[in-house]
């Protein structure tokens, strides 16, 4: 029987696989389970309208990731920090306080989207890597400062 995989399953196929496996599988388990449905020309118009609508909010998404990535390119946060002997850097400044800034500036970015190679412990500038969607990449600036 040939299915079409509705949820990633491992080591069997993942979403939108077209697969042939054996009947009993497929209804006893695929089939009930919900990682699969039977191959149609029903299902298989309903699963190509679902591709096309992914491929349009996939464009649209990716739009909108370039157009912000505009923006965040010529952002720079500017952080007042503490600092000892020999202009030394007390601590360091973490993701959650970028976004709390970007949050400021009106950019609505996760901290899980702010990924840093290193701890930003010293004077100066630094470059700051933002994913915003699949593989569209800002980089910001970040400045410290007494």
């Amino acid at each position: 029987m040939k299915v079409i995989f509705l949820k990633d399953l491992k080591g069997k196929g993942k979403k939108g696989d077209i697969k042939e496996v054996k009947d009993g599988y497929a209804q006893n388990f695929l089939i009930k389970q919900g990682y699969a449905t039977q191959l149609t020309t029903t299902s298989l118009g309903k699963y190509n309208r679902e591709c096309e609508q992914q491929k349009e909010l996939d464009d649209q998404l990716s739009k909108e990731a370039n157009i912000l990535k505009e923006k965040l390119d010529k952002q720079i946060l500017t952080f007042k920090v503490k600092t000892g002997e020999g202009d030394k850097v007390f601590g360091s400044i973490s993701p959650k306080q970028i976004k709390e800034e970007l949050d400021i500036h009106g950019f609505k970015i996760d901290k899980k989207q702010i990924e840093l190679d290193h701890a930003i412990a010293s004077l100066g500038y630094h470059d700051v890597k933002i994913i915003l969607y699949k593989n569209i990449f800002a980089k910001i600036k970040v400045k410290l400062e007494k």
